[in-house]
């Protein structure tokens, strides 16, 4: 079933909801919601799934217990079911866990950069998480030349910048939970990723 056909067949006058997803093709897109449109992602690119995969890793190696923290994960923007999101990473308290989706918002929600969502993600997200309450939000930008953190923290109804690193710069934050992170090391491949992406003095990771 193509992305246009499920909206072909609804009522002009009805939005999609999350339970109009289940119906679409497993072809690795991302499709979510927004106040009940279809909003297609293609898939990842390498680098976007490499550095998507190594933070979240990483963040759930040095989480305390009673954080938990997830990868892609679908989350329910309001009662109605018409306003999807799929952050690429996000952190949760433990006991706010939810199923089959989450309805609160995340302390943190993460997104990696790619040329085709960096509009989405540094703009129209931006302002749909702040919307929700996310209190901390990480823009990730696996550039190879100079790989980078944005990070954004809610005050009030808006975001402010509250850090920007790149490269081998060691990126730290006590929000949600203390930990640092060497943007080079989300991509890095000229060594072992796992011991040198906490910065200097970091716990090497274990699988």
């Amino acid at each position: 079933m193509s992305a246009m056909g499920i909206e072909e067949r609804q009522p002009p006058d009805r939005p999609l909801t999350v339970e109009d997803l289940q119906r679409m093709p497993d072809d690795g897109r991302r499709y979510e919601l927004v106040d009940g449109r279809l909003d297609m992602s293609p898939a990842p690119g390498s680098l976007h799934t490499i550095a998507e995969y190594r933070l979240v890793h990483h963040l759930g190696t040095v989480a305390p217990s009673d954080f938990l923290v997830v990868g892609p994960v679908g989350i329910d923007f309001n009662a109605e079911k018409t306003h999807h999101r799929i952050p690429d990473g996000a952190v949760f308290h433990g006991k706010d866990f939810e199923k089959p989706r989450f309805t609160k918002p995340p302390l943190l929600a993460i997104e990696v950069l790619s040329p085709e969502s960096v509009l989405r993600d540094t703009n129209t997200k931006r302002q749909e998480y702040a919307a929700f309450g996310i209190a901390s939000y990480w823009m990730v930008n696996p550039a190879e030349e100079n790989p980078a953190i944005y990070e954004l923290r809610l005050e009030g109804d808006a975001y402010r910048e509250a850090a920007q690193v790149f490269g081998t710069d060691v990126f730290t934050t006590e929000v949600p939970f203390p930990v640092s992170v060497v943007p080079h090391w989300l991509i890095g491949m000229d060594g072992d990723w796992r011991e040198h992406i906490g910065g200097p003095g970091g716990e090497p990771q274990q699988d």
